[in-house]
């Protein structure tokens, strides 16, 4: 279930993304569902880019392992070949772990055709299109001296579907703020990630006042 919900925001991300996000405007349901669709072959031509490059760092890391083995005793010092070996074995590592989270996307893809998922991206794309001005502006209270439309729109979609999670679907705020920063890690810079966590630790605060 919390796969799902997670799958279920991330679609929600990129769906908002195909979505303009200004002015009053309705979606019919055949909008929502062709949007749907598009977020969703979105996120896997990414999960194929990133077993893609993948593929590549691998490849990169084997040579740089075979370099370092041929250069062994010839004209390097045996610290410098551990230490080539090291950054070698660090960069499998990091393609390990990613292709850990890429790879398990299959199986979440497959539950994406389930009415659920489906109907829960639905409700959270509806929710903020039909109240776009009331979130955008009870979210601009906790800004701290910025507006939320000076933001990257990854990063104001992100606060905007915590906000939902927050305020109309009862998702309890350990949850919503922790699946938020999820995306944000994933989606936003580093300046993004921070910004996003002081947002969020205020819209905790104003929620338990």
């Amino acid at each position: 279930m919390n796969n799902n919900r997670s799958l279920s925001r991330e679609l929600s991300l990129i769906s908002l993304g195909l979505i303009k996000d200004k002015g009053d405007f309705k979606l019919n349901k055949l909008q929502v569902e062709e949007i749907f669709e598009s977020a969703l072959d979105s996120l896997v031509n990414h999960c194929r880019d990133e077993l893609d490059t993948c593929e590549v760092e691998l490849e990169n890391a084997s040579q740089k392992i075979l370099e370092s083995e041929l250069h062994e005793g010839v004209n390097s010092s045996f610290a410098d070949v551990r230490d080539e070996l090291k950054k070698s074995l660090k960069k499998i590592e990091i393609v390990m772990n990613t292709l850990s989270v890429t790879l398990d996307f299959p199986k979440l893809i497959v539950s994406s055709g389930q009415i659920n998922i489906r109907e829960d991206v639905k409700e959270r794309i509806t929710k903020i299109i039909n109240n776009l001005t009331i979130i955008d502006s009870d979210i601009d209270q906790v800004m701290d001296g910025w507006r939320l439309k000076r933001l990257p729109r990854i990063d104001r979609d992100i606060l905007r579907l915590a906000y939902v999670d927050i305020n109309y679907l009862s998702t309890p705020l350990a949850v919503a703020c922790d699946e938020a920063v999820n995306l944000a890690n994933k989606y936003s810079d580093m300046q993004g990630r921070k910004f996003i966590n002081g947002v969020l630790r205020r819209l905790q605060t104003a929620k338990l006042q």
